[in-house]
């Protein structure tokens, strides 16, 4: 009976951790929806600024913006976005593991690690790299419980300015892109210096043959529109990762459901038999005994 006793305890603890997913699940899907909708409204203003700009960055010649300026890497920074909690599935890990491959393949030059600056926004990247030494330079957890564009407007500014002092040569953020609640995608997208990419723009949004006003000048407008393409940019990675990272929870919970259900059913299976064969075992023991008692 002490076998029996412990697989009833297992049944019970399994279905209450089968609950505490199942309810994990439900919390994530109903953030999930206010997120989505969040990132799916901030797509379209952010694909507009870079069609704008980009039409200007492919018309104008002789632009001279700073933030343009490509030089030699000495210093780079890198912004990792995590989440601040676990029970994801690998959302985080493999966050982590392109930083890693980031650095070995693309930075290998830079003369020391020291030289790499990591801003982790998410208490789980921040606790990762502490570990592993890396030079954290700012860190940032908490802040997608309310996520406010002024987050992403100050974390930009600050960037810019230690670019246009020369402090940092690059700037790139990586992060997951929400794409539906079971597909994320890993980006690695570069911040400054800024990347014109005209010719994509142009095959996509066909503004070769358009002619546009502007006004008061293009130049005006694109020293107007390139930091604010920047605090977009950082924005939209931070909606996305936050959608990214609900939708990753809600399937690693409902996983987690589905294999307690099973996790369940196997162990009330080995219950019955174990049952059965101690019923069999005392019935035949009974049986025995009054035989025994028949032929005294």
């Amino acid at each position: 009976m002490a076998t029996l006793r412990e697989i009833k305890r297992r049944i019970v603890g399994v279905t209450n951790t089968q609950q505490i997913t199942k309810a994990m699940k439900m919390v994530a899907a109903a953030r999930l929806r206010r997120a989505q909708d969040n990132i799916i409204n901030a797509r379209p203003y952010s694909r507009k600024i870079s069609e704008v700009l980009n039409h200007l960055l492919s018309v104008e010649k002789n632009i001279l913006n700073p933030l343009l300026e490509k030089r030699e890497l000495k210093r780079i920074a890198i912004i990792v976005i995590t989440s601040d909690r676990g029970l994801c599935g690998a959302f985080n890990m493999n966050i982590i593991k392109k930083v890693e491959e980031l650095i070995d393949e693309n930075y290998a030059d830079i003369e020391s690690e020291k030289d790499i600056d990591l801003y982790c926004v998410g208490k789980k990247g921040i606790d990762y790299f502490k570990r592993t030494n890396y030079n954290i330079v700012e860190s940032h957890s908490g802040i997608f419980s309310q996520l406010k564009f002024e987050f992403a407007s100050l974390l930009v500014n600050n960037l810019t300015q230690k670019f246009l002092n020369s402090e940092v040569d690059e700037v790139v953020v990586v992060y997951n892109e929400f794409k539906s609640v079971i597909q994320q995608n890993i980006l690695v997208e570069q911040l400054l210096p800024i990347v014109p990419d005209s010719q994509k723009d142009k095959n996509k949004h066909h503004t070769k043959n358009i002619e546009y006003i502007y006004e008061p000048d293009k130049m005006s407008i694109i020293n107007s529109l390139l930091p604010r393409e920047l605090k977009t940019k950082m924005w939209k990675a931070l909606l996305d990762s936050y959608a990214a990272e609900l939708g990753a929870r809600m399937t690693a919970m409902d996983m987690a459901t589905e294999n307690a259900k099973e996790m369940i059913k196997n162990l009330r299976i080995k219950y019955n038999k174990e049952r059965q064969a101690s019923i069999t075992t005392e019935i035949i023991e009974i049986v025995s005994g009054a035989n025994a008692l028949k032929n005294a």
